[in-house]
């Protein structure tokens, strides 16, 4: 349809409307909202590994990745890494608090954390029979992952810190892309395909999202992959995390803002437009 097509201005519109909902959301909605995205996210995830493990090429792995992030937008959920972008244009734009932020960001995270961790145990009781076998090349398959995404970086010290932290901003880049462009089209179909995009990249380029890593990583771990709870937070979880929230923040949020966002008036520009007299129509017996 002709008009299915959002244009950027109102699409910023949009966003900075989602902003100030998503920052008056109440704790227990943003808990279980976040948890079910985090779910959700990880069966996306491990879709990907019972792909690649029957021996096709990757890149169909990374085009099948996106259907978990189309259901979590699509169902109105709440993820960290997109409310990095979503909720720093409504601080931007003057229409969310900073409290309000920081307080959508923490409990989402917290959320996105549970729901992760609380689908890894289920994967991982499912494909090892509550630990009777050892998962066979699906198992391999999630365990060299969690060692990639840790051990690999901790062997390289800093410059292996530093990797996972610029990989993570990378990730991030696109998926608050993609977040975007879910307001973009008035259509579901326009939604998904326009959201495909770019998960599909980042996911292609092997970058680091830190909600995708709280499922992998702890199924790894519960898979007997040589990772301490330190190990991941250290190597992995906190460079991920502030990678993923500059490249939302500053790559999308900011950058977006500066070329399409009206700043919001001044508090002198407010006062001077409620100073100024509004006409009163005269009667037609007047």
């Amino acid at each position: 349809m002709a008009d299915d097509y959002v244009k950027p201005n109102e699409l910023m519109a949009e966003a900075l409307a989602a902003a100030e909902r998503k920052a008056a959301l109440p704790v227990r909605d943003l808990l279980l909202r976040g948890a079910l995205a985090g779910a959700f996210l990880g069966y996306a995830t491990s879709l990907v590994f019972v792909v690649v493990s029957q021996g096709v090429a990757p890149i169909v792995g990374a085009i099948l990745f996106p259907v978990g992030f189309v259901i979590l937008v699509l169902l109105g959920l709440e993820l960290a890494t997109g409310n990095f972008a979503i909720l720093t244009q409504g601080c931007l734009s003057g229409r969310v608090r900073g409290s309000g932020l920081l307080r959508n960001w923490a409990w989402v995270y917290l959320g996105n954390l549970l729901g992760s961790m609380f689908y890894a145990a289920l994967f991982y009781a499912a494909i090892t029979s509550f630990g009777a076998t050892d998962g066979g090349p699906l198992g391999e398959l999630v365990r060299q992952a969690a060692q990639k995404k840790t051990l690999a970086y901790a062997a390289l010290g800093t410059r292996g810190w530093a990797t996972a932290f610029v990989k993570a901003i990378l990730c991030n880049w696109m998926v608050t892309l993609g977040t975007m462009l879910a307001f973009v089209s008035r259509s579901t179909l326009g939604k998904i395909a326009a959201m495909w995009l770019p998960i599909l990249t980042f996911f292609a380029h092997g970058y680091e999202h830190s909600i995708v890593n709280m499922f992998v990583i702890p199924a790894g771990m519960l898979l007997k992959a040589p990772i301490s709870p330190a190990t991941w937070w250290l190597w992995n979880q906190i460079p991920v995390t502030l990678g993923n929230i500059l490249g939302g923040a500053v790559l999308t949020a900011w950058a977006l803002h500066l070329t399409y966002q009206q700043p919001a008036p001044s508090r002198l520009e407010k006062t001077e437009l409620a100073a100024i007299p509004v006409a009163i129509p005269l009667s037609s017996e007047e």
